[in-house]
């Protein structure tokens, strides 16, 4: 460049903005926190649209254990979109969070802590370090939950062990019970043998376990006449298939399905009963060859008929064979091991039959006295093995093998769980169960659909609600025993007396007081008038804490109302938190506590595998937050069609960053190339405008309807692929393109220019509302960068929904421009084609002659003009016909490029014969000088 030519660079209207190329996140969040707390913008967007409609979204609580994973992670950035979203679109969003506290693993945690048994501390100083110990927790996770960007009330969340949450826990325990829906019995639950309790079924998961299997000959001792000729006389068994031969000492019965035919089978001496389809399969599995069949009987004809144990020690106990419709050809023999104290359905057939509900089981899993000398003591798990070896020596094991299933663990500790008999408080669904099933089908909505009838199977078939637990760390089952008759004693006097100390002293109360401390004074039992009481023992089950939330919450705390608009969670909570708020619900108001359940599923490793430390695939929020920000972690919940699992990996955040970026370059241009654009004095009417610059806008209303849509029906995923494509196919390759040289090489206040960052500014204050809810850092960087009208909040959390702008939508226009930007693809190919070959360098570098008939030519023509602009080429001409230039995918469009006509315009770039014309800028096109001299 000559001497004299130095500084044109000077005179094009650049970019400019301070707004950083790099985001460097992980540094500058901090200090948006900081500013979102100083300026209290969510007190200030609460007093805002105070008296608007609300949007309650009733957190469901997070246990006080431990730090923060990718799946607290999705959730509560899940909620933060919405309740953002919502409030963007005038609703008033308060939001409590809220911490489950009670339960088995902090006990289990503290315990271990200390490294004492819980036996030999008293339950007050149990329950003290436990209340410290979810106490500690719950900060540690309310500074990961704030880091994330999660706005609420976090200095007054809800928390269950809190005073008043309690009490309000035990009035609805009281409200049960005075409608007749609580009542101790004794019932085969499933129990933990390692935490010691009863277990609800939404505590129990499953996971692989080898398990042996016995088929076991159960002497028939009376055939009731149904012996066919042969077997008369002969010494007859029924054989039965068990997973669990621990429980063989507990046997009272065999059960048979009536509609299936059993086969009386010779065997050696013996007669060997089971169902005639299985009895190849049985010879097959236990390696043996049976004799000839000697005859069937259908089940129900066996009804009655008794075996005695195969135990000699426990051959006074008689068996009986009884009918159940649950027993299947899938495995077995056909002949079900019934052993009430321990399985649900054997419990159900034990009541139908009046069987002994025999448990020779204690709390720790031992076999007790029951069990007879050579099995007391012994850990059922570790008692496999002896009770095999027995049926062996005794002749009643006919063959053994084992087997890889699926078997119930305890979601706490998990260890294995067994079903057990034992005296406990349940909650009598049956009382409520069609209100529940109306509720479910007729007044919630169910996100996704499949959830209304997992949710309504689930409360259909299930068992009555075991509520009570074995430990201290949690609410006392507010009952009272009369010492002189044993009679229970729970009345809403006992209970509003109760809540009133607990909400002063809190549940601590039931453990310092007396039982007459803690009762009204004057107190008498209603059966024998006595006035001396001992209290229940046992707890509430720590579901029975959280499903009780909607009305310790929702009715309580400012600005909530009764019912929440939508809870949201895991899907796994269909059979805890939704269900257990559900029947709280409904069982004491008669209706579902929640207008709409969305669910999200679980975070899975980039294979689809469950993420382990065992595997090495885990991804925690806070290394990500470290290296890449917290709003690369709020852009990959939003890229996730989350109502199914989840994938994450280095690999899919390393994606994620990359999408980020190109956003982020998209919105720095636009503020780089408004930097001198003041929207109140320089606005360009929209008919006023370029057509072009019309074409964004209206593509931006377009793009308004869809996000909007999504961001309704909860789609973030389509937000998120909307907004990326917008700005880096529509923005980027195309649009911003194209206007670049209108930007930079125009006059400064000249009207084309004007109308490209009229449109621009609209695009970006439109952006920013809508990428709020979800980059919620960034969108402030970025708000704090834009020139702002007077008045404006001061926060882009605080914005209101961008109005949509039907009045620019012109379908001819629309149509018109997505014809071009199908022909300029076409183009482009070309384009490229020829710098591969070297034809030229840049696409300036070229003059392109387009050979166009049909539809192509009508639309080209007209743009004859603009073409060298709208191709960023230096020339453009069309021509009539096809039959020059390269051929395209399309048959009515062909393509010649060339080397560009004149000399390269030392400041805009564009080839120009005119360049060399005008001896004091020798270096400049006709365009730059006339610009220049202005």
């Amino acid at each position: 460049m000559s001497k004299e030519n130095e500084g044109y660079g000077s005179t094009l209207n650049l970019p400019a903005t301070d707004f950083p190329m790099r985001a460097g996140l992980p540094k500058r969040e901090p200090d948006f926190l900081t500013f979102w707390k100083e300026k209290g913008i969510y007190q200030k967007k609460l007093k805002a649209h105070a008296g608007h409609k609300k949007f309650i979204l009733h957190d469901g609580p997070p246990y006080a254990n431990g730090k923060i994973h990718l799946g607290h992670a999705l959730n509560k950035i899940l909620k933060d979109i919405i309740l953002k979203y919502k409030y963007a679109r005038g609703f008033d969003t308060p939001y409590t969070p809220g911490w489950d506290t009670h339960g088995m693993p902090i006990e289990h945690a503290c315990l271990k802590e200390v490294g004492v048994d819980r036996h030999k501390l008293s339950a007050l100083e149990l329950r003290r370090m436990c209340h410290d110990y979810a106490l500690k927790w719950i900060n540690i996770q309310r500074e990961g939950f704030k880091r994330l960007g999660v706005q609420g009330d976090w200095d007054h969340p809800y928390i269950t062990m809190k005073p008043a949450f309690e009490a309000e826990q035990i009035r609805v325990f009281g409200e049960m019970a005075h409608k007749g829906y609580i009542y101790k019995g004794k019932k085969t639950v499933y129990w933990c043998p390692h935490c010691e309790t009863a277990l609800a079924e939404a505590e129990i998961e499953y996971a692989d376990q080898k398990t042996p299997t016995i088929y076991v000959k159960i002497p028939l001792v009376d055939a009731k006449d149904k012996a066919p000729e042969g077997a008369q006389g002969k010494k007859t068994s029924m054989v039965i298939w068990t997973t669990t031969p621990w429980t063989i000492p507990a046997n009272v019965a065999v059960t048979v399905n009536p509609d299936f035919e059993y086969a009386w089978v010779e065997y050696g001496d013996e007669v060997l009963i089971m169902a005639s389809e299985l009895v190849g399969k049985v010879a097959e599995e236990c390696g043996i060859i049976f004799g000839k069949v000697l005859g069937t009987t259908k089940g129900r004809d066996m009804e009655f008929m008794e075996c005695e144990h195969p135990f000699p020690e426990y051959n006074h106990r008689k068996s009986l064979v009884c009918l159940g419709d649950y027993v299947d050809l899938e495995t077995g023999t056909g002949c079900v091991h019934t052993a009430p104290g321990h399985g649900d359905v054997d419990y159900l057939t034990g009541l139908k039959y009046h069987l002994d509900i025999l448990c020779p089981v204690d709390e720790k899993g031992c076999y007790t006295d029951e069990a007879g000398e050579a099995f007391k003591g012994h850990f059922v798990f570790d008692s496999n093995g002896l009770v095999i070896k027995h049926l062996a020596e005794t002749g009643h094991l006919l063959g053994k093998k084992s087997i890889h299933h699926q078997y119930a663990h305890c979601w706490r500790c998990k260890n294995p769980i067994i079903y057990r008999a034992s005296e406990q408080w349940f909650c009598s669904v049956d009382g409520f169960r069609e209100d529940a099933l109306k509720a479910i089908d007729n007044d919630v909505q169910w996100i996704p659909s499949w959830g209304k009838a997992r949710i309504h199977n689930m409360v259909r078939d299930r068992h009555d609600w075991c509520i009570s637990r074995q430990r201290v760390w949690g609410v006392p089952i507010p009952i009272f025993y009369c010492e002189d008759c044993g009679e229970p004693l729970i009345t809403p006097d006992t209970i509003s007396h109760l809540a009133a100390i607990f909400e002063k002293e809190g549940s601590d109360a039931w453990w310092a007081h007396t039982a007459e401390e803690l009762l009204p004074e004057g107190t008498k039992c209603a059966k024998c008038g006595g006035t001396h009481f001992r209290k229940e023992s046992d707890i509430m089950d720590v579901w029975f804490d959280s499903g009780s939330s909607h009305r310790a919450v929702l009715n309580h705390f400012p600005g909530l109302t009764w019912p929440a608009d939508l809870y949201l969670e895991g899907s796994d909570q269909h059979r805890g938190w939704f269900q257990s708020s559900l029947l709280t619900s409904v069982a004491t108001t008669g209706k579902a506590p929640y207008r709409a359940v969305l669910t999200h599923g679980y975070t899975l490793d980039g294979e689809g595998r469950k993420m382990s430390k065992s595997l090495g695939n885990t991804v925690a929020p806070q290394d990500i937050i470290k290296d890449y920000g917290a709003d690369i972690v709020r852009l990959w919940v939003s890229s996730t069609d989350y109502k199914g699992d989840v994938r994450v990996s280095k690999e899919i955040i390393k994606h994620v960053s990359e999408v980020y970026r190109k956003i982020r370059n998209t919105i720095r241009y636009i503020l780089g190339n408004t930097s001198d654009f003041d929207a109140e004095t320089m606005k360009v009417p929209f008919a006023e405008m370029e057509e072009l610059d019309q074409w964004a806008l209206m593509r931006l209303q377009e793009l308004k309807k869809d996000v909007e849509k999504a961001y309704e029906n909860y789609d973030f995923h389509v937000v998120h692929h909307a907004i990326h494509d917008f700005c880096t196919v529509d923005m980027s390759s195309f649009y911003l393109d194209i206007i670049k040289d209108r930007l930079y090489a125009s006059k400064k206040d000249d009207k084309k220019r004007r109308s490209a960052q009229t449109a621009m500014y609209e695009i970006l204050s439109d952006l920013i509302v809508m990428l709020a809810p979800i980059l919620s850092f960034t969108m402030e960087e970025v708000y704090q960068f834009m020139k702002k009208p007077a008045g404006a909040p001061e926060s882009v959390l605080m914005l209101e929904w961008p109005k949509l702008h039907e009045e620019y939508l012109d379908k001819a226009k629309m149509e018109k421009w997505e014809h071009f930007i199908a022909i300029r693809g076409e183009i482009t190919k070309v384009l490229e084609n020829a710098r591969r070959e070297k034809t030229i360098g840049h696409s300036l570098d070229a003059k392109v002659d387009l050979y166009a008939t049909g539809e192509a030519y009508e639309l080209l023509k007209p743009l004859e003009k603009d073409l060298p602009t709208l191709l960023i080429v230096s020339q453009a001409a069309i021509h009539e016909g096809t039959d020059s230039g390269m051929k395209t995918e399309r048959d009515d469009l062909t393509v010649a490029v060339a080397a560009a006509e004149g000399e390269k315009c030392e400041r805009c770039w564009n080839y120009d014969p005119t360049v060399g014309k005008d001896p004091d800028h020798p270096t400049l096109c006709h365009r730059c000088i006339e610009v220049l001299s202005d």
